[in-house]
């Protein structure tokens, strides 16, 4: 019923209620190549390699008819925890993450829509070194409505801290917030698309006690403060020096203090106990940040709350150790922040999408997850789906950081409901290799994009 065709593509017309295997081995491959070595692949092979940039493997599928289908990826990783990219017709795409395992496993690969008659799924290498045995396609069911709550996990939350959850959750699925990171980065949206984004993303890198010794100061805080004034959203995200050990190479130069390759700071031994130097340390830099975030919560402003982002990444030295040190440090900056300074107006986003990583629905007022990739405008509907399982659809989820600006026509069709986007700075929105000015034009144009203007008031 299912034949392949010539040139080694699988071209197949999907039926709704049922859900199809495509081979790797039987689809176009680019700079990868067919394996069988490894035991308990389905059909006649696999595909390995992944190890230069434009590796790739090409389904081409013939649907009946325009629509939703949910992707999955059967794969082995016996290198470590890798991503993919998997692109829908050459434009919309998402970032997959796969971990590690020496087994054949399937993985959500989120939702692609496909357009009646022909199309290709491409998979391209990214993090490499992963072998693809092959994908599958199911019609998506109806998504329920969203059970997400608006009651913020600390308890003794202030009104300021309230009133933004519950908008969030007010907007949620209906529109989507625009962000941008860093004020200069925010201003020139402004001058140059004519719209302002309703967020503005901080940072309380420089108010770090490691980074201050070397002479670092920052005014994000000020800044902040402002664009609360002109009825705007704040977050703030830390990068978060290491609080001793940094190298200060000319490789490795002490402002990369943050990242695990810049230091020799170890987060579990720190966490070993409370009496040693360097858990002292540890509390000394959380309140150092308090008086920052004081500042903000005397002037009545809600901070949405982004620290130990990308834990699970390893790139940055809270997540160097896996897991358990990372989700037992969150529990000390809550309860140090929260409890011992009386910090009543953040909302606490995490920001992982690995379920071994996750505090806990109790732990966390939103999930989000950052990704990047150039020019591609997709829904990121992989990591969304995989969000909402994380926390079993209980919490708003936002695109924390982005290269590449959603689609908005895309986020509607894929139902990929993020409540907000933050774009980075720099080269990110300004280059025009991630983001064209016209694009940005369009999205900020779009009724779905909600934009400065078009809060205000957002906290009655």
């Amino acid at each position: 019923m299912f034949p392949s065709i010539a040139r080694s593509l699988l071209f197949i017309s999907l039926v709704a209620a049922q859900t199809v295997t495509y081979q790797a081995e039987s689809a176009t491959l680019t700079g990868v190549t067919v394996g069988t070595s490894v035991a308990g692949f389905t059909g006649t092979g696999y595909v390995e390699g992944f190890d230069t940039e434009g590796d790739s493997i090409t389904f081409a599928i013939n649907s009946t008819k325009s629509q939703l289908y949910d992707l999955h990826v059967i794969y082995n990783g016996p290198y470590g925890d890798k991503y993919t990219n998997v692109v829908l017709n050459n434009l919309a795409g998402s970032q997959v993450f796969l971990p590690a395992t020496t087994a054949w496993t399937t993985v959500s690969a989120g939702q692609v829509l496909l357009n009646a008659g022909s199309n290709t799924i491409q998979i391209q290498n990214n993090w490499g070194w992963y072998l693809i045995d092959a994908i599958t396609l199911a019609p998506s069911a109806e998504r329920a409505p969203h059970n997400v709550t608006t009651t913020p996990i600390n308890p003794n939350a202030n009104a300021p801290a309230k009133s933004l959850l519950k908008y969030l959750g007010s907007v949620y699925g209906k529109n989507i917030l625009s962000g941008q990171q860093d004020p200069a980065s925010l201003e020139w949206v402004t001058q140059n698309v004519g719209k302002t984004p309703a967020i503005l993303g901080v940072d309380m890198m420089d108010y770090t006690e490691s980074r201050m010794a070397y002479g670092a100061r920052s005014t994000d805080v000020e800044k902040a403060l402002e664009f609360a004034k002109r009825g705007g959203i704040i977050t703030f995200v830390w990068h978060w020096g290491a609080p001793t050990g940094l190298y200060d190479t000319a490789e490795q130069p002490w402002y990369s203090g943050f990242y695990t390759r810049a230091t020799d700071f170890n987060i579990e031994t720190a966490l070993a106990d409370t009496t040693n130097a360097n858990y002292t340390l540890l509390i000394k830099d959380i309140d150092t940040i308090a008086v920052q975030l004081l500042k903000l919560q005397d002037a009545g402003v809600p901070v949405l709350w982004r620290p130990l982002h990308e834990a699970e990444g390893a790139w940055f030295w809270w997540g160097a150790k896996g897991p358990e040190p990372a989700k037992k440090l969150w529990d000390i900056l809550y309860e140090r922040l929260t409890n011992h300074h009386g910090l009543n107006n953040l909302i606490w986003v995490w920001n992982s999408v690995n379920a071994d990583w996750y505090p806990g629905n109790d732990k966390v007022d939103l999930v989000s997850a950052d990704t990047y990739a150039q020019g591609d405008h997709g829904p990121i509907s992989a990591t969304y789906n995989n969000l909402l399982a994380l926390a079993d659809d209980t919490k708003i989820i936002a695109a924390a950081e982005v290269g590449s600006v959603p689609d908005p026509a895309q986020l509607q069709a894929y139902q990929a409901d993020w409540v907000y986007f933050c774009v980075w700075t720099g080269e990110y929105i300004d280059g025009g290799s991630w983001n064209s000015l016209d694009f940005l034009k369009e999205t900020y144009n779009s009724e779905y994009v909600l934009t400065l203007d078009e809060i205000q008031g957002w906290a009655d």
